[in-house]
């Protein structure tokens, strides 16, 4: 959520960052109703005083013999336009709240404006796979191989859903095995949070109001969905909380299945595993003191690039235009790897700075230690990494001429010294 002083300060300036994004945004209702609730409150306020104020005279005034009848209806004629006042203020601060809550982030300075088609190329690592014969496409090379059963994993979880089975599962779970070997490796916190979370969650993080019928919801009782991502949980972890300066950085990852609707985003090519309702990711999170976290931001980055590397896949990183970050990120780096059967780079991991806009909404806050000043922190995110696109990349990428699939070396261990895998 933006910092409504800030608007109240430079609306203009405000506005410029955000076309960065979006076409347009106007203030003018906002500064209004904001001007009429601080009117509101002075004037509240003086009324309260005077009550007060009057209220302890009363008892005197008939002590002494005096008639109260006046003035005590003046007190009752106080007290219904302070309760007016009241009631209006609860109205003018639930449309600021609203118009606040619907509002992106402010772009970092160094973002450029506009959508996907600005979006920069940072680097690119390893050399594009050359075939001397027909390559498979992960869908083809998957069900020859026996990794995934696609028309059954449709007949128990409908379109949009698929099953490993076998040296499909193994290889599923050695990449999130290797993802968390390497976290733990750099010192950063495991975590398992619930899959059911509440409306506040998916606000503090950004996705709500907006995105509110891109998850799984439950009906029963309440708003409770599926998370879409395990930064929706960990950014709730120190919700409304107060942390020491000395407990910052906060470095923390986490395992989760991903839930999301998705609807209307297929398109034709992006078959099989490309984009689904469920799969599995491990999740990078931080908080950070605010002078930490573009320092953090690179180290996030840095360490998703690394388990790409790891595998041995061909990859782009890529800045993004703010257009195409999401709303609730001032900035964000997307590594994409290369699917041969598309002649495009897909993104499997997207590392973003939120700096305080998550934190504002969230109420979450650091104490420096040495002035105990109270401020918010900054908060990071980046996949560490999501499989549903690498086993794709993988296969098709390291696809060989009989229809078999090198597996990546880092990955052998865990897949019992197989080094191969051979069509059935």
């Amino acid at each position: 959520m933006l910092d409504l002083n800030r608007i109240r300060q430079n609306p203009e300036e405000v506005r410029a960052a955000l076309r960065k994004r979006m076409d347009d945004v106007c203030f003018d209702e906002l500064l209004a109703w904001d001007a009429r609730r601080r009117e509101i409150i002075a004037e509240s306020e003086a009324l309260k005083a005077q009550r007060n104020k009057v209220n302890k005279e009363i008892p005197q005034m008939k002590k002494r013999g005096e008639d109260t009848t006046a003035i005590m209806e003046e007190m009752r004629a106080i007290g219904d336009k302070v309760k007016a006042y009241d009631e209006e203020q609860r109205e003018l601060t639930a449309k600021i709240e609203g118009f606040l809550a619907k509002l992106p982030n402010i772009p970092a300075e160094d973002v450029v404006a506009g959508g996907k088609e600005n979006n920069q190329v940072v680097h690119v690592w390893g050399e594009k796979p050359q075939f001397d014969f027909t390559p498979k496409d992960h869908v083809e090379l998957c069900t020859n191989l026996g990794l995934i059963d696609y028309p059954r994993g449709v007949k128990m979880g409908g379109n949009g859903f698929w099953l490993y089975t076998g040296v499909g599962a193994q290889l599923e779970w050695a990449l999130l095995n290797y993802f968390i070997a390497q976290h733990l490796a750099d010192g950063y916190t495991f975590m398992l949070p619930p899959h059911l979370l509440t409306y506040q969650c998916g606000f503090t993080a950004g996705q709500f109001p907006k995105f509110e019928e891109d998850v799984f919801r439950l009906q029963e009782e309440g708003f409770q969905f599926l998370l879409p991502t395990a930064e929706t949980a960990l950014i709730n972890l120190y919700r409304d909380e107060i942390l020491e300066e000395a407990d910052l950085p906060k470095k923390l990852f986490a395992y989760t299945p991903c839930y999301r609707r998705e609807a209307g985003s297929y398109r034709a090519n992006e078959r099989g595993m490309v984009r689904g309702h469920q799969f599995n990711k491990v999740e990078m999170f931080g908080y950070t003191r605010p002078e930490d976290s573009r320092a953090m931001h690179q180290e996030l980055i840095a360490k998703a690039e690394k388990l790409v590397q790891g595998l041995g896949l061909h990859y782009q990183l890529s800045k993004l235009a703010a257009g195409d970050c999401s709303d609730s990120m001032a900035t964000t780096y997307d590594v994409e790897v290369w699917l041969p059967s598309m002649g495009e780079y897909k993104e499997v991991s997207s590392v973003s700075n939120a700096y305080d806009y998550q934190a504002r909404r969230g109420n979450i806050r650091f104490r420096r230690a040495d002035t105990r000043k109270v401020e918010l922190v900054h908060t990071l995110n980046g996949s560490g990494m999501a499989t549903s696109r690498l086993l794709p990349a993988i296969v098709e990428q390291f696809q060989q001429a009989d229809g078999s699939v090198v597996i990546p070396e880092v990955l052998r261990p865990m897949m019992g010294g197989m080094e191969v895998i051979r069509p059935r």
